[in-house]
């Protein structure tokens, strides 16, 4: 079975690229996981992230965007001193502030879902690339993203966050087309 070469290094990596890397998600509380987390990411390794991701989980109550909004001095405190997500207080302060204006964005739109796939006109972008290296770091869409959720107050979200991110939720679909996943993200994108 032919994957993507980037996913070959682990077992977590095999498991996030075959399960999750480039689904369609359309859950609001599953689009905040991932905004945190990409955030949480910048300068790391991705799988940096993913080893930690069930103890961000914990940390961030489930990544449930009312209860990390509403983080006291005390919870930044807690944060800051757990081993098991990234110590870093720009980072931990951005899950807060982004919380904060998640709700917002969910109160105009009614759903953080409705916002952010406008980017992509409410369908995933299937791409062709051959190898790795065709994959851009950002695109046209991922940088107006980024400047409105900039413009939003959000932080942490320059556009190859951006573009992480859309690879993630299934904005774009960025496997190889000789990966198998290729097709098969393809088939869960109803045809209109």
């Amino acid at each position: 079975m032919k994957r993507c070469a980037w996913a070959e290094s682990t077992e977590l990596y095999r498991q996030y690229h075959d399960r999750e890397w480039g689904v369609p998600v359309h859950d609001d509380r599953l689009l905040f996981e991932f905004l945190i987390l990409e955030g949480a990411q910048a300068g790391l390794s991705w799988s940096t992230i993913l080893n930690k991701r069930d103890n961000y989980r914990r940390a961030f109550d489930g990544f449930d965007p009312v209860k990390v909004a509403n983080y006291s001095a005390v919870n930044i405190q807690e944060l800051l001193l757990n081993a098991g997500i990234i110590r870093n207080r720009l980072k931990v302060n951005a899950a807060i502030t982004n919380a904060q204006r998640f709700l917002k964005v969910q109160q105009e739109y009614g759903s953080f879902d409705s916002y952010i796939w406008a980017f992509v006109g409410g369908r995933p972008i299937v791409n062709c690339w051959e190898q790795l290296s065709d994959v851009p770091a950002s695109t046209p869409e991922s940088v107006a993203m980024s400047k409105d959720l900039k413009r939003r107050g959000f932080t942490f979200v320059g556009e190859t966050i951006c573009y992480a991110y859309m690879q993630a939720v299934g904005m774009v679909n960025d496997h190889l087309v000789d990966c198998f996943r290729y097709a098969e993200v393809n088939d869960l994108t109803p045809v209109s």
